[in-house]
């Protein structure tokens, strides 16, 4: 040997190892090191066997078979911002598809909102003028005539323990007008009525002008005047006379608006003694209306028609007038439910915009949807976008809609006097409609895009 040995490897490059294999040189692809040291039998240059793991790690790739894509997931974030990004390009578009749902959003919310209103508003008149008046007021005889109530039937009221207060008028043959000069056949519609001194206390009636009858004005020929009656005639103080059977009386007050009473608003009232004196008044009372404590009103009620006509009850007929009212607000539903009717018709016309918007749209942008599906985007994720930009069309509309039809309400309700009210339910109710709408008006659209395929898409441009 020319040399040392060590290991049995030479020193130099190219010795033989002491095994037999060959030492750092790469041999043949026959059972030889490569270049890079590998030997082909799966031996490293350094007689390292790694044939083994690599090839079980091929083999379960073979069985396996080839790998596939999986399509990237959109975030709730980025389904939004591509549903944006379709309605940007179109400003004027989307602004005339949402204005039909804003109009019937508006539509409905108004309504509501108004009804509401007024129904919040004869809610507290009822609460301020109370629900304890009765009225008292003769029915028809046996044979059909019309009945009169007992003179000495206010008295007999009266005497009623649970009774506060009692007032009543007496209807009178005679007509009011402004002048002599003027026709007895223009009435203005304007009753004359002998009026009880306890009236405007029993109705907590207020005076506008002037002041109330009282025990030495109910004696004269004076007259006070209601509401609508001192309108009717063109009188806005106290002081002025007007002509009342055959003669003249001074105008001593104006009454103000009594909602529970509106026959009095309507009605020149005379002092009960003065109606007997100068207009042949008779003295039967017409109608009686008496307060009594809240829990007593129905006790009161069922004992009225014996007390005032102990003789024949049957002619005495007994309401209550905040009935009335109350009846008014539930009957104002009536005409709501119709126009809430028509907001419906304007809202699904609204959703047919959205929809044509829609298909107009998927119809326009077939490359942008080719080009989508070949990037990667798959059918749902097409469908979703288009139908995200139907829901955000429709919820712009919508909430628009809301804040036009609760500034309407506020409006409304600020001239007419009332408190401005527009109940959470109609506002969250129409919300949920105008996504219930979108969601309709883009199904179709939606599926149309998905359906589209990329070389279709793509080549029909």
């Amino acid at each position: 040997m020319n040399g040392p040995m060590t290991d049995g490897r030479a020193d130099g490059t190219g010795a033989a190892r002491g095994d037999g294999t060959a030492g750092d040189l790469p041999v043949d692809e026959t059972g030889g090191v490569t270049e890079d040291g590998v030997a082909r039998d799966g031996m490293t240059g350094d007689g390292v066997a790694r044939g083994g793991a690599t090839g079980d790690r091929r083999a379960d790739r073979r069985r396996k078979g080839p790998s596939r894509l999986v399509a990237a997931r959109l975030a709730p974030r980025d389904v939004l911002r591509v549903g944006a990004a379709g309605l940007r390009t179109r400003p004027a578009r989307v602004v005339l598809s949402a204005l039909g749902i804003a109009i019937g959003i508006a539509t409905m919310v108004a309504v509501i909102g108004i009804s509401s209103s007024s129904k919040e508003q004869l809610l507290r008149e009822l609460d301020r003028l109370g629900t304890n008046l009765l009225t008292v007021q003769p029915g028809q005889t046996l044979f059909g005539d019309d009945a009169k109530l007992p003179e000495e039937s206010l008295e007999m009221v009266r005497r009623i323990g649970s009774v506060t207060t009692a007032g009543a008028t007496g209807k009178i043959d005679a007509t009011v007008r402004r002048t002599d000069r003027i026709s007895e056949g223009v009435t203005g519609g304007i009753a004359v009525q002998a009026a009880e001194e306890g009236l405007a206390a029993t109705l907590e009636g207020t005076v506008r002008k002037g002041t109330w009858l009282n025990a030495a004005i109910a004696r004269r020929p004076a007259v006070v005047l209601g509401s609508v009656a001192a309108q009717r005639l063109g009188i806005d103080r106290a002081g002025p006379k007007v002509w009342i059977g055959g003669r003249w009386f001074t105008v001593v007050g104006i009454l103000d608006a009594m909602p529970l009473a509106p026959e009095i608003e309507r009605s020149a009232l005379v002092g009960w003694p003065a109606a007997e004196r100068y207009l042949g008044f008779d003295g039967h009372p017409t109608t009686i209306y008496e307060r009594s404590a809240d829990a007593a009103v129905e006790a009161v009620g069922s004992v009225l028609p014996r007390t005032v006509n102990p003789e024949n009850p049957d002619e005495v007929q007994v309401s209550r007038p905040s009935d009335a009212l109350a009846a008014k607000a539930a009957a104002s539903g009536a005409f709501t439910n119709l126009l809430l009717g028509l907001g419906a018709v304007a809202l699904l016309v609204g959703g047919v915009g959205v929809a044509n918007t829609m298909v107009i749209s998927v119809l326009e942008r077939r490359r942008e949807i080719g080009l989508r599906r070949s990037l990667g985007a798959t059918r749902g994720q097409v469908r979703l976008q288009f139908l995200t930009e139907s829901l955000l069309l429709s919820l712009l509309g919508g909430v628009a809609g809301t804040a036009l039809g609760a500034g309407a309400t506020a409006v409304y309700a600020l001239t007419k006097g009332w408190p401005a009210v527009v109940p959470p339910w109609a506002m969250g109710g129409a919300l949920v409609a105008t996504l219930l709408i979108g969601t309709m008006a883009g199904i179709y659209p939606a599926m149309r895009a998905a359906r589209l395929a990329p070389t279709v898409a793509l080549a029909g441009t």
